[in-house]
């Protein structure tokens, strides 16, 4: 069997079955969520880690501007740390091009990964480089720290509980993806004033992230297509497959439904939220009908 034929979450479901997780007490989240958040013996914070990238070819391509490169390179790791309310602090960055590639180039690639950072006032403090016949790859591992309280996984959805996505989906290939801004400061609020059950970002597009929160949480869920908040020119099924949107997909009570709607309008006028449906008890006969969302080794972005 290739990974052509597994795909990336059943991939990560056979790793997870081999590799040792200690001590299980210590650890909040772990493999197949948006960060690990572990707790240190005597802290009263949370570690929170996580390492992404970005590779030439499926997360940009040879044109794109080498200074929006490093910008997303390091916006897809602090996108998770929104996912899990965590505040980020230090970066380490890797960088695998190949001997040809211009020094001019990578310099502008670290302008774009220090102004990303310096936006969330994290400090790079290191990293390695190694060369590649191509393509040429950015990796950036981020570590901060979240309350214990406040942090939040994938797995707390409960049946019942309203799902909100924060901002328009869609267009994300061709409009946002090299230019966003992770919800760091929303998902911050949000876990202030509010239980959040479950959260993630929507990187792969909400076909492919919605089933993973409910698979977490272990419930279903149902959505009104037709409440989908699309960015100008996007088609439903945009929204749903294409991925690169960024925004947060979190589960609530219905019990705050009216009064998250009337604070979020207070704190974030210029950016919508909006209920999309609920999660709902596993049944096993269960099938949705989503167009499928970004899934690595299946296709390429």
């Amino acid at each position: 069997m290739k990974l052509g034929d597994l795909g990336e979450d059943s991939l990560l479901d056979q790793i997870a079955l081999d590799l040792a997780r200690g001590d299980n007490r210590k650890i909040f989240a772990g493999l197949g969520d948006d960060c690990a958040i572990v707790q240190m013996a005597g802290a009263k914070n949370s570690l929170v880690l996580k390492t992404d990238c970005v590779v030439e070819g499926v997360h940009f391509v040879h044109e794109t501007k080498a200074s929006h490169v490093g910008w997303k390179a390091m916006m897809r790791p602090l996108s998770d740390f929104a996912a899990a309310s965590a505040v980020p602090r230090f970066a380490l960055i890797t960088l695998i091009a190949p001997r040809e590639t211009e020094v001019a180039w990578v310099k502008e690639l670290y302008c774009g990964l220090r102004k990303s950072a310096e936006r969330f006032d994290v400090s790079i403090v290191g990293g390695e480089t190694s060369s590649t016949a191509g393509p040429i790859a950015v990796s950036v591992s981020v570590i901060g720290f979240v309350e214990s309280s406040r942090a939040v996984s994938r797995r707390g959805g409960r049946a019942g509980d309203d799902l909100f996505v924060t901002g328009r989906l869609g267009g994300g290939v061709k409009q946002k993806h090299l230019k966003f801004v992770p919800r760091i400061v929303e998902s911050r609020w949000l876990t202030q004033n509010f239980c959040i059950h479950a959260m993630m970002d929507l990187s792969d597009g909400l076909g492919a992230d919605l089933p993973r929160l409910a698979r977490a949480s272990n419930v279903g869920f149902d959505i009104d297509v037709e409440k989908l908040p699309l960015t100008r020119g996007a088609t439903v099924s945009a929204a749903i497959a294409d991925g690169e949107d960024y925004e947060l997909l979190f589960a609530i009570s219905p019990r705050d439904e009216i009064h998250l709607a009337k604070a979020w309008r207070r704190k974030f006028p210029r950016l919508s939220l909006t209920r999309i449906g609920s999660l709902s008890a596993k049944s096993k006969s269960e099938k949705r009908k989503l167009p499928l969302g970004y899934i690595h080794f299946h296709q390429r972005r």
